[in-house]
């Protein structure tokens, strides 16, 4: 039988980077993405024993880690409870990275751009 042979991981950032004002804000779904994939790579845990426990297929998992697909508050909760965290501790997690990533609405008026707001 063959020796399985880990591949290294690619290092991952510090800390999330400082948005410029011209670029686009960030989605949800990436940022949960990199969330769960950080989580998952902390505990040292596989796409597949990670999407075993929650009950999903590794396939999806990888998607949802991707930000390819926009889960389910359930899916959501499912992963969260086998990465063994809760669900207000991920959505907060995935808040304060949108929060530091976020440009304030102010650089994009001093830089030249207006700044608009929709309402409904």
């Amino acid at each position: 039988m063959a020796d399985l042979v880990p591949f290294p991981r690619a290092p991952r950032p510090a800390g999330p980077a400082r948005r410029r004002p011209s670029d686009p804000e960030p989605l949800w779904r990436h940022l949960l993405g990199d969330q769960l994939r950080r989580r998952r790579h902390d505990r040292d845990e596989t796409l597949t024993e990670t999407a075993a426990n929650a009950g999903v297929s590794p396939q999806y998992l990888s998607e949802v880690e991707r930000g390819l697909k926009e889960p389910s508050s359930e899916m959501i909760a499912a992963i969260a409870g086998a990465l063994d965290t809760s669900l207000i501790e991920l959505t907060s997690a995935v808040a304060e990275e949108l929060r530091s990533t976020a440009a304030p609405a102010s650089a994009a008026v001093s830089s030249g751009r207006g700044a608009f707001a929709l309402a409904a």
